[in-house]
């Protein structure tokens, strides 16, 4: 049995139903962004193309802004992003993919005017269509795996809280961008994709404790004993799991300070994600599974009390 003699726990269990509100508050607001303010999708997901321009000097988006206007009617970008170690660069992008007529005279321009050839990039509506199945097949892929992998390891109960908090971390991303009106594109998929499975890692290596607290005990049959190995166990890996989500951010912050803006919309959703998989790793994943723990125990109760009750023959 657990010894009555511990050092001052956290009773993480104890306030489940408060992490439960939080979380469900949490998803009714990002399903009232998503619908209202809906993603920014870039042009890797829709029909469009990206001009790079790049300068000698400084550019402001002002100045790239006049110089498109000044090519003709129709050429003004959608919106506009700085990038190099001094703003020398230039991303412009276009909703609607530019023929080639278009793209001529906008290289003939900077050409003419910068003396570089911009690299100008054009994504039609059936590769955008097609690269956003692919990154929804990938995370659907990932999830099957994790359930394959973690109910062999452990219980399906294990792996369904692991799903649980897998699409709680990848939603609140999700909810993070649309808010922000952060554009998403590949390496935001990429970011995602990262988060799965740093969530997982961390949700594992406290599964992996229960289960390790679990087989110490002689018999747990309350839900009280339950709660105590759930609470000792997030109490032994927290010290873990703050000092490993620290240190990842503390890089992922470096990334997004010092990186390029090419890996910008990456290291930010690396940020967003390692937060929410804490979160999940801690309040949500472990409470999940004592919920459902606990009903499957009772369940179990109840069978072997009606089997000795049948009259035997």
């Amino acid at each position: 049995m657990l010894g009555s003699k511990r050092r001052k726990e956290i009773p993480f269990v104890k306030h489940r139903k408060k992490f439960f509100i939080i979380s469900l508050v949490m998803a009714a607001v990002g399903i009232a962004l998503l619908v209202t303010i809906r993603l920014n999708l870039g042009i890797d997901f829709e029909s469009g193309s990206r001009v790079e321009v790049s300068g000698d000097e400084p550019l402001t988006a002002e100045q790239v802004q006049e110089d498109f206007a000044s090519i003709g009617e129709g050429y003004e970008p959608d919106d506009i992003t700085l990038a190099g170690d001094n703003g020398e660069m230039a991303h412009a992008r276009f909703i609607g993919a530019l023929d080639q007529g278009e793209i001529s005279e906008i290289q003939t321009y900077f050409i003419d005017n910068y003396g570089q050839e911009p690299n100008i990039s054009t994504v039609s509506p059936q590769v955008g269509e097609e690269l956003a199945m692919n990154a929804l097949i990938s995370v659907l892929i990932a999830a099957v795996g994790i359930i394959i992998y973690v109910t062999i390891r452990f219980q399906f109960l294990y792996a369904l809280a692991a799903i649980v908090a897998l699409f709680h971390d990848a939603f609140f991303i999700i909810v993070v961008f649309s808010a922000l009106q952060l554009e998403v594109n590949v390496p935001f998929i990429a970011a995602v994709l990262t988060i799965v499975g740093y969530s997982i890692n961390d949700t594992i290596v406290t599964f992996d404790r229960i289960r390790e607290n679990m087989a110490k005990e002689e018999e747990v049959s309350t839900f009280e004993q339950l709660s105590a190995v759930v609470d000792k166990s997030l109490n032994q890996t927290l010290g873990r799991s703050i000092s490993t989500v620290l240190t990842v951010v503390f890089a992922a912050v470096s990334l997004y300070v010092f990186g390029g803006e090419a890996i910008r919309s990456f290291s930010f959703a690396l940020i967003v994600g390692l937060i929410a998989g804490t979160y999940s790793s801690l309040f949500l994943a472990a409470q999940l599974w004592v919920v459902w723990k606990w009903k499957s125990l009772q369940k179990q109760q109840n069978k072997e009390a009606q089997k000795e009750t049948e009259p035997t023959i």
